[in-house]
């Protein structure tokens, strides 16, 4: 029921925000119980905001819209994604845990990362998490929250 709504929200928001956008495309994934709505547009760069803050920010809002006109049924799970920003990010994020994995373990020192969101660490955790001797821990607070690479010393026998 919220995927529809969820589309005619987001229509209707970009409408009154003066938005012009070209398409909104809702993408199934069948690995992940999360529906993605794909909105394409030439005015990504407002949509997006810095780190991708308005974008953050609009999936707020229309998820908090979308729960509210569910009621009390459930709300279908969905994020927002403008111009592929969330899959090019995402893939941006990989490739530098993947670097910084590989110089905690040739130098054998830990790697602080700068900070991050609290998806963004979780999915640098995720990434790094099959590695045995690499071990990965948040420190800091609030906005200064970021990702520690630490390097474990295998003892060979």
């Amino acid at each position: 029921m919220a995927g529809p709504d969820a589309k005619a929200i987001m229509e209707g928001l970009l409408k009154l925000m003066n938005v012009r956008f070209e398409s909104i495309e809702r993408i199934e994934n069948p690995q992940s119980n999360h529906v993605r709505f794909l909105v394409r547009t030439d005015e990504s760069p407002l949509l997006i905001g810095q780190n991708g803050e308005h974008l953050g920010a609009f999936n707020y809002i229309v998820r908090r819209i979308a729960a509210k006109q569910a009621g009390d049924e459930a709300p279908e799970k969905f994020f927002i994604d403008v111009n592929d920003y969330h899959d090019k990010t995402l893939e941006v994020l990989k490739a530098k845990a993947k670097v910084m994995c590989e110089r905690a373990r040739s130098f054998k020192v830990d790697i602080e990362l700068d900070p991050m969101s609290a998806y963004e660490r979780m999915l640098v955790h995720s990434f790094l998490a099959g590695s045995p001797d690499i071990k990965t821990e948040s420190t800091g607070q609030g906005a200064s929250r970021r990702v520690v690479i630490k390097y474990i010393e295998r003892n060979i026998e």
